[in-house]
């Protein structure tokens, strides 16, 4: 009984191979969702957005906790150029960051859904929103620049975080 089921799947997989170049896998179940880019005719109606939590300022945690957290987000994103770019600018800047401007750094890098906005905004590819034009959006593109042609890349070893600050 099994092969009578199994002989007319193989027959039509291998019917639709013929026909297509493409895996016979593929031709049994139809995906019509995939990326097309940033094409200016795509109507992007078929996007879905999924909603997140409206961000929120962390109050009870200490100063060390904060930086601490803040350390592994920036090292911990959703893709490699920020991890990057984040990592090397903690390591850098967030044990100097004073309590409100580490506060400017979390809503930073927690409260936009997209990063590749932070990765635009940081590079002055876009222009950021005015609530994120601040100090340390300052610091970030400035850090961006990397002026000293320092080679970045990969994000820093963990190492570091027993040193002393500089």
């Amino acid at each position: 009984m099994a092969v009578a089921v199994v002989v007319p799947t193989l027959a039509r997989m291998l019917a639709l191979s013929r026909r297509h170049p493409v895996s016979p896998l593929l031709s049994i179940t139809s995906f019509r969702r995939f990326y097309r880019g940033d094409s200016p005719t795509d109507s992007q109606k078929d996007m879905i957005e999924i909603p997140l939590p409206p961000w929120q300022e962390r109050t009870d945690e200490s100063i060390e906790t904060k930086r601490a957290r803040l350390l592994y987000e920036s090292r911990k994103r959703g893709m490699l150029e920020n991890c990057i770019l984040l990592s090397l600018f903690a390591k850098e800047y967030l044990h100097r960051l004073t309590e409100e401007q580490l506060n400017l750094y979390d809503r930073l890098i927690n409260e936009p859904s997209n990063d590749w906005d932070i990765y635009y905004w940081a590079t002055e590819a876009k222009p950021a929103p005015e609530i994120f034009e601040n100090e340390v959006m300052a610091l970030l593109r400035d850090f961006a620049k990397n002026k000293n042609k320092e080679q970045r890349l990969r994000a820093p070893d963990l190492e570091y975080l027993f040193e002393k600050p500089r």
